[in-house]
């Protein structure tokens, strides 16, 4: 017999002891009351000035309705002693009845109703388990063997189920040295973004580049933010050799299209204005984490854009980086953790201002070249247009001058040459909030179906 049935049984077996000891109460109450009766006729007889010498009841008391005998006088009971208690009437039968039934509803009936409700916790949880272990492959649009990862609140999922996701991974969006990015549809409709390492065996899958797959999930794992693409799952299997990460999908390609291929949508002035914000909300949630976490290669090709225009960070600097050949650095040869950081938020304040030169202009950063745009900035602020309207994108016929003027402060105070001297992103984000007024949630994709889906198969994995 299971748990959830002793339980039960359990329960069952108390309630029937206290209506047992109920009817036990109840049956002896008769047999109790003539015992009360012949005490108080005791009573009685004794406080008779007469009744010098007992003589039996029988004797004494006539049949009711008989006219032989004189019916006896009433006689009031004696007044109580000083200092002892009067006495009281028995108790009825109904006092009895009302006595047992207060002691069930008071104590037994709550603590039998305490046993029933850890029953019914104790049936549930192993069904909840098993009823989780045993939903099919992507049955709700998620993954359905959800595994405990290394990393807390990621999801591993195996790579049968990313395969048929991506269609026997035939579904290519791009194919770089390092990674291949696939399309996989959920049987929701969800898309989501596999990227997996063109690492086929694991002889070539050096320590480094375990510890670099794993810091990196972990700090994906941390951002969670509205406007960047964040990791909802990773796989990692021996035969056949796999490591991927399973993210957001973003359908209008990335900023740098946008801004420079001919047969992408032009985006007008308000479009970048919420691009920009978008940018500044999540680059400052992520310097703001504890530890703080700075992209390492901030730039238009690492921002996609959602349907609806949105700005949505990506980072994909590990698959790079895990298959450096050289020894990682340690603390000691970068300096004090402290100062890394710093130096890496700093970089992220310059790349942001890069990026806003490049938005409002439409024009290539190319710091390799003699006139790259930092340098036409600097020329432009120094000759006294410090709203930079000389180099703004000639197409952009709706743009606003006080806008314009905020911007140009914000990416002259940004592209400082000594680090110490540029802002936070959180100064940033609020002088160009007070000027272009657009709000986080403005900034935001307005349909984001896997933000939802992020989620519940988080929330999916720590019930797991």
């Amino acid at each position: 017999m299971g748990a959830p049935s002793s339980f039960v049984l359990a329960v069952l077996t108390l309630l029937h002891s206290v209506s047992a000891m109920a009817g036990c109460s109840a049956a002896d109450l008769p047999a109790a009351q003539p015992s009360h009766r012949r005490l108080l006729q005791d009573t009685n007889l004794a406080a008779r000035p007469e009744a010098n010498i007992p003589e039996p009841a029988a004797a004494r008391v006539p049949s009711q309705g008989s006219g032989s005998f004189r019916a006896p006088k009433k006689v009031a009971p004696p007044a109580a002693a000083a200092g002892s208690s009067p006495h009281r009437p028995a108790p009825s039968k109904s006092h009895y009845l009302l006595t047992s039934m207060r002691w069930l509803y008071l104590i037994v009936l709550p603590a039998a109703g305490l046993l029933l409700l850890a029953g019914i916790a104790c049936w549930l949880l192993p069904c909840r388990k098993s009823a989780v272990a045993t939903i099919g492959p992507w049955k709700t649009g998620l993954s359905g063997q959800l595994q405990k990862a290394f990393v807390t609140g990621v999801p591993k999922l195996q790579r049968s189920e990313l395969e048929r996701a991506c269609e026997d991974f035939s579904n290519i969006i791009t194919c770089y040295p390092h990674y291949t990015v696939y399309k996989g549809t959920l049987s929701s409709g969800v898309e989501i973004a596999v990227v997996s390492t063109m690492i086929t065996s694991s002889k070539e899958w050096s320590e480094h580049s375990e510890s670099c797959f794993r810091k990196k999930i972990d700090t994906l794992s941390r951002i969670n933010h509205k406007n960047f693409i964040n990791l909802l799952g990773f796989c990692e299997e021996e035969e056949p050799f796999t490591r991927m990460m399973v993210l957001e999908y973003a359908a209008n390609g990335t900023l740098y299209e946008s801004l420079h291929a001919e047969d992408f949508e032009h985006i007008g002035w308000r479009g970048r204005m919420r691009i920009i914000m978008g940018l500044a909300y999540c680059i400052q949630h992520m310097h703001e984490l504890n530890p703080p976490v700075a992209h390492p290669d901030l730039q238009s090709s690492s921002i996609l854009l959602s349907e609806d225009g949105a700005a949505k960070i990506v980072d994909m600097s590990v698959w790079h980086e895990l298959i450096s050949k050289g020894k990682a650095p340690t603390d000691g040869e970068l300096g004090p953790h402290h100062e890394q950081v710093s130096a890496a938020l700093a970089g992220n304040v310059y790349s942001f201002g890069v990026l806003l030169l490049e938005i409002i202009s439409g024009k290539l950063p190319d710091p390799a070249h003699d006139r790259s745009l930092v340098s036409l900035a600097l020329e432009c602020i120094n000759n006294g247009d410090r709203s930079l309207v000389s180099l703004l994108d000639p197409t952009l016929n709706d743009h606003k001058e006080d806008e314009l003027a905020i911007i140009g402060k914000v990416i002259h105070a940004c592209i400082q040459s000594d680090p110490r001297n540029r802002p936070s992103m959180r100064e940033i984000t609020d002088r160009l909030r007070d000027a272009i007024g657009i709000s986080p949630v403005a900034a935001t994709p307005r349909l984001s179906p896997l933000w939802w889906a992020e989620l519940e198969v988080l929330s999916t994995a720590e019930a797991g």
